[in-house]
């Protein structure tokens, strides 16, 4: 089911690319169609995932070039199970929301399912080398899709900027992933991540080479992610970006860089993690504060979503620096919720954009009258991306507090402290405002002709919100595959006793 899950994506868009340009409708059905199928298959990966099982499951392995010990080798474990669904939930969502497109619509919707098949082969990768090749093959589409269906007077400066930023963080990541493979002995050496952990596990690295070597990884990871002070591409391109891909990137690839931190970097070098995890903490608030702030002063909804975006990728920082089975588990919840929440909150602005050729909210106003679907929608979005109990935002967040409030390493009490401020008060401020500003008030004249979504236009926005409210409502859903695989990685990075959770608070379930 793993390899469906790369090919399917893959197959489909050689068989869009080989359609007639002019059938633009055939294109979008048969992208559609493809994307369907590996929505399917990654429900059923996520339904008979069996949280009691240790290892990975659904393992696949061939040999690639066995001299440099590079192999096909994909599984399943807790920490992308759920990042494996929301990725093809969001992938769905982003091709059914395309129809804003009508040049060339034949390569958009190819580079779209291209970009599908290359981040869910990422996350099920575990070879090193196809871990970064199918980032890259997911990456690049992007900045094309940008360049030639982006919009607005500085697209061009954003594709630009978007480009340097990203493609310096992926160096500097690929940089990293070559230094550990070639520190490891000769005899030794591999890109198979479960032999390399278990070679580290019995020879770990010296003290100093994992420090510099995490500090790598958490750079160019972290630039991918928009860690402060890294951030300012993040808003800018996402406001530029074509509706599907803004959807695509903000929900599903930048949630790379986190799981490589995750997947690569903490368990393969806990004394580098014990290092640098404290300065995670302090910039996982940079994001937090900064970005929050900046946020309050937008005047622009996408620049709006940017900012809260980057803003709430820090909750996810946080409980990755927590090192604690709560944080970890909240961390995973995080991302999976800002997916979703990305996801569509980028795809109601694209309709609000198409309907009146603005984002500008002061020009807007009263859509709540004419559009009522998507103002409810509108509304959903913001209030669940602040943390509103019932979204699985508020999962994420409350286990992300919680374990860092728990931490051993951390300042719990201020940073907790911050974290809660800047991501429930400052966060609901620009969100009420945003909805106060959009939806309620006079409806100006120039939009009393609007017309709300059709049934179905309606389905990706439904289909979203059915998801992060199932999570939030039914959160053990999600948790319980999660908590296992973060407990066995809080063992390996922080050399605990294997024995029970390291937090207390998981001692009877997440």
């Amino acid at each position: 089911m793993l390899t469906a899950l790369i090919l399917i994506p893959l197959l489909t868009a050689g068989l869009v690319a080989l359609l007639p340009g002019r059938w633009a409708r055939a294109c979008r059905w048969m992208a559609l169609a493809g994307a369907t199928a590996t929505l399917g298959v990654a429900v059923a990966v996520f339904l008979q995932f069996d949280p009691s099982a240790s290892g990975y499951q659904w393992v696949e392995q061939m040999a690639w070039v066995p001299a440099l010990g590079i192999s096909y080798h994909v599984g399943v474990d807790g920490l992308n199970v759920g990042l494996i669904l929301m990725g093809a939930v969001v992938a769905w969502a982003a091709i059914a929301a395309a129809d804003e497109v009508s040049t060339r619509p034949k390569a958009f919707y190819a580079l779209l399912l291209v970009v599908t098949g290359g981040i869910l082969g990422a996350f099920v990768s575990l070879d090193l080398f196809a871990f970064y090749f199918l980032h890259e093959l997911a990456f690049v589409p992007t900045f094309i899709m940008m360049g030639i269906w982006g919009r607005g007077d500085r697209k061009d400066y954003a594709t630009f900027q978007i480009t340097i930023y990203l493609s310096v963080g992926a160096l500097v990541a690929l940089v990293g992933l070559v230094a550990l493979y070639l520190e490891v002995p000769a005899e030794a050496r591999t890109f198979d991540l479960v032999k390399l952990q278990q070679h580290l596990q019995a020879h770990p690295l010296a003290v100093g080479t994992q420090r510099w070597i995490f500090g790598l990884l958490l750079l160019g990871f972290g630039i991918l992610v928009a860690l402060w002070p890294f951030h300012t591409w993040a808003p800018i391109g996402y406001a530029s970006a074509p509706t599907a891909t803004a959807m695509l990137h903000a929900g599903v690839l930048k949630k790379f860089g986190l799981y490589g931190l995750m997947r690569i970097a903490l368990p393969l070098l806990p004394d580098g993690a014990a290092a640098w995890l404290p300065v995670v903490a302090v910039l996982a608030v940079g994001n937090l504060l900064w970005a929050g702030w900046v946020a309050m002063r937008q005047r622009d909804l996408n620049l709006l979503l940017g900012n809260s975006s980057v803003a709430h990728m820090g909750f996810a920082f946080l409980g990755i620096a927590s090192l604690t089975v709560v944080g970890l588990t909240g961390a995973v919840v995080v991302m999976v919720a800002h997916g979703l929440v990305a996801a569509l909150s980028f795809g109601l602005s694209g309709f609000l954009y198409k309907q009146t050729g603005t984002l500008q909210m002061d020009q807007l106003g009263g859509l709540l009258r004419p559009l009522p679907f998507i103002g409810a929608a509108l509304a959903m979005a913001l209030l669940a991306g602040c943390g509103l109990p019932g979204f699985a935002n508020f999962v994420g967040e409350l286990l992300v507090l919680l374990g860092v409030w728990g931490a051993r390493t951390l300042p719990g009490a201020w940073i907790g402290v911050a974290a809660a401020w800047a991501g429930l008060i400052i966060g609901a401020v620009y969100a009420l405002g945003a909805v106060r500003t959009i939806l309620h008030g006079p409806l100006p004249v120039q939009w009393v002709g609007l017309t709300d979504a059709r049934l179905w236009r309606k389905s990706p926005f439904v289909v979203l919100l059915a998801v992060l409210l199932l999570f939030g409502c039914v959160p053990r859903l999600l948790t319980d595959r999660v908590a296992p695989a973060t407990a066995q990685l809080v063992n390996r990075a922080a050399k605990v006793n294997p024995q029970g959770p390291v937090n207390p608070l998981l001692a009877h379930g997440p």
